[in-house]
């Protein structure tokens, strides 16, 4: 190999060097095991919610009672059609959610829990929003993973502990990281397009309609203008920064808890199904591996710090 030959590779790798280390940086799966964690108690709730409209929503005798023919539309309702059928797949998801939850089967059980997720979304297409759609997602990208690597009943199998962790590649957590920043510059970009939000009454439409909205302002809120205008273009604010300053190391602490914070008001206020909890399942993907292994020593040092009420021993305990 001549010289020039040898510099021009060498300055291919060292480029490359960055991309590598982003995606395929060795670390403690602890952050992706949170977000198993977190993921599977979400997905325990959302298969829950399913259970009151079970057979209205996807049932032969109900809304849709059969499968949109598209060849899209796969899933398991569309081989097994029947009633009974429709139950033990909602079995089945709930108890895959729990498995996925305590990392027992890990990744088996993060792929029936996906392939329930889009089973049940593929027969009643209609039946959902973008929450749910976000909820899909993160199911997909646990299923491709090695989510049963950290805290989880697999990993104490082989270690003997819990709250252990192996060394992976975090292409995992960069992925749900990606998924958190491009959804809010997406909403952002449609949002700035339409014609609602430039002129700032986005918010006062939303919080004006009874059949999402499910704490109803004051009337002076809605109608007043100016609040109106600041409440529409602080959320734009806010998702941009969610979508870009949170990969600021300094700034991403403060531009999540800010995200939380808002989050938290729309959820209170209106109807936006599973959405905010699929949002802060993707911000666990934020914290470093080192914040999540040290939990446990932190609540044991606070729990000790606590104070212990003194019990009078002339009082009958």
């Amino acid at each position: 190999m001549t010289e020039p030959e040898h510099r021009q590779r060498h300055g291919v790798a060292a480029a490359a060097e960055p991309w590598r280390t982003f995606w395929f940086r060795l670390q403690p799966a602890y952050t992706l095991g949170l977000v198993r964690m977190a993921f599977g108690v979400l997905a325990i709730g959302w298969t829950i919610s399913l259970l009151p409209d079970l057979y209205a929503l996807f049932g032969p005798q109900g809304i849709v009672p059969h499968q949109p023919s598209d060849g899209f539309y796969w899933g398991v309702f569309a081989i097994w059609t029947s009633g009974r059928a429709l139950l033990i797949g909602w079995a089945v998801l709930l108890v895959s959610s729990v498995a996925l939850a305590i990392g027992w089967h890990s990744r088996l059980a993060a792929l029936a829990v996906y392939v329930l997720i889009l089973s049940f979304q593929h027969r009643d297409p209609w039946a959902w929003n973008g929450g749910d759609v976000t909820v899909r997602i993160e199911a997909l990208v646990l299923a491709l993973s090695p989510c049963g690597a950290a805290l989880s009943l697999d990993q104490a199998r082989s270690t003997g502990a819990f709250w252990s962790a192996q060394q992976r590649p975090q292409w995992t957590v960069r992925l749900l990281q990606l998924q958190m920043s491009l959804i809010y510059l997406a909403s952002a970009l449609s949002k700035i397009s339409g014609a609602t939000w430039p002129q700032g009454t986005a918010v006062s439409y939303a919080l004006r309609l009874p059949d999402l909205v499910l704490v109803s302002p004051p009337h002076w809120v809605t109608s007043s203008a100016l609040l109106m205008n600041a409440a529409t273009w602080a959320t734009l604010v806010v998702e941009l920064s969610l979508g870009l300053l949170v990969w600021n190391r300094r700034l991403r602490p403060w531009v999540l808890a800010v995200g939380v914070v808002v989050h938290t008001i729309f959820m209170l206020t209106i109807a936006v199904g599973f959405f905010t909890l699929a949002i802060f399942v993707l911000y666990l993907a934020f914290i470093s591996p080192e914040t999540v292994q040290r939990l446990p020593s932190e609540a044991k040092r606070k729990f000790r710090r606590s104070p212990i009420p003194e019990t009078d021993a002339r009082q009958p305990v």
